[in-house]
């Protein structure tokens, strides 16, 4: 298996040469961590185990959302919480995507674009809930960001997967659906578009090209929504690439591995530089949240959840306790310090003290 910090160290000067006026902070930060991660730069960890006596020094991960290493504890997590959350109704995962003609834009302020993707995805939800004849209610639901296509192109778009029912505050009723679709995807993408060009005018943004009058709404049934969560806990860390599907990396390509929207198998080859600023297109802003809970889905309404699960009868699957850490040689107890990595000090300038001590 070829390592993305291989390929990171084998075409990081042709990537400065190409795209270095156009790396962001966050971007050079992720590269750093991926090439640190689980070396001595990043740390260590001694296990001593007290049974045997058993020693052992293993080199710390980086612990970066982007690292294809790292954050597999984190993505289990995120799913045994929304699998605590499972109603028993039809889900349905809607996606609302953003034209071509307003990816520039959307990359130029990502931070801001990022966030009114998600939100406004939310508010066009929201107010079709409260409108529709069989619901007439407060919906919840669980949004995930994605900005990439299978191959890997910049696409920003949002997943939202919620269930077919609303709580009526009001009358205090759960009200579900059922049906093929939701709402209608037609009239999900025209009240989108429209607020998305109102957040545009506010902030003074505008593009050059023509944005097409036609947007893309996709709403599907999903079942359970079990399926649909596992899809997105996939992407939600650990990069968009896993080190497995990097195929070769030689005379100064590399070609990956990815799956098709119809499931085959299909391959794509770049030069190293574009291969690395194809990822890096993917890296979020620092501290941008790329999954977010609304309605009666959000982490605030525990109580409401819980009171709706047992009036509902609903069985929730047993929580999942990580193994206690042991030895192992012997199954013993272990004791775990960690060891942070600290540069070292550069030595003082003997001339510069010198140079102090000298009477005036």
């Amino acid at each position: 298996m070829i390592r993305l910090a291989e390929v990171i160290e084998t075409f990081l000067p042709a990537l400065e040469r190409d795209y270095g006026s156009r790396l962001l902070p966050g971007q050079r930060q992720a590269l750093g961590a991926i090439q640190r991660c689980r070396t001595e730069t990043s740390g260590t960890a001694v296990i001593q185990c007290h049974d045997c006596g058993a020693h052992a020094v293993i080199p710390l991960s980086c612990g970066h959302r982007f690292c294809p290493q790292c954050q597999h504890a984190a993505g289990e997590l995120w799913l045994e919480r929304q699998r605590a959350k499972l109603l028993p109704a039809d889900y349905y995962m809607i996606t609302f995507t953003l034209p071509a003609s307003l990816r520039a834009l959307v990359y130029d302020h990502q931070r801001e674009a990022y966030d009114l993707l998600i939100r406004l995805a939310w508010e066009t939800l929201a107010g079709f809930g409260q409108r529709d004849r069989a619901l007439q209610g407060d919906l919840g639901a669980t949004a995930v960001l994605h900005t990439h296509t299978r191959a890997l192109d910049f696409h920003p778009h949002v997943h939202v997967v919620l269930p077919a029912g609303a709580i009526n505050t009001t009358t205090r009723q759960w009200r579900t659906k059922g049906g093929k679709f939701l709402f209608p995807q037609k009239a999900l993408a025209k009240v989108f578009r429209g607020k998305w060009f109102q957040a545009m005018q506010e902030r003074g943004w505008s593009v050059m090209t023509t944005v097409p009058k036609q947007w893309v709404v996709d709403c599907t049934r999903v079942g359970n929504g079990e399926k649909a969560l596992v899809y997105l806990a996939r992407y939600l860390y650990r990069g968009v690439l896993a080190e497995k599907n990097i195929l070769c990396c030689d005379a100064g390509q590399v070609t990956f591995r990815y799956t098709d929207n119809r499931g085959a198998s299909q391959t794509r080859t770049l030069a190293g530089a574009d291969f690395l600023w194809l990822l890096l297109q993917h890296v979020l802003p620092k501290g941008l949240r790329r999954t977010r809970d609304y309605g009666f889905l959000h982490a605030n309404r525990k109580r409401l959840i819980q009171l709706l699960q047992l009036l509902l009868r609903v069985c929730l699957p047993p929580t999942k306790q990580r193994p206690p850490l042991c030895c192992k040689h012997c199954g013993g107890t272990v004791t775990v310090t960690i060891f942070p990595f600290t540069p070292p000090r550069c030595p003082p300038n003997p001339a510069a003290a010198l140079h102090l001590e000298m009477p005036m």
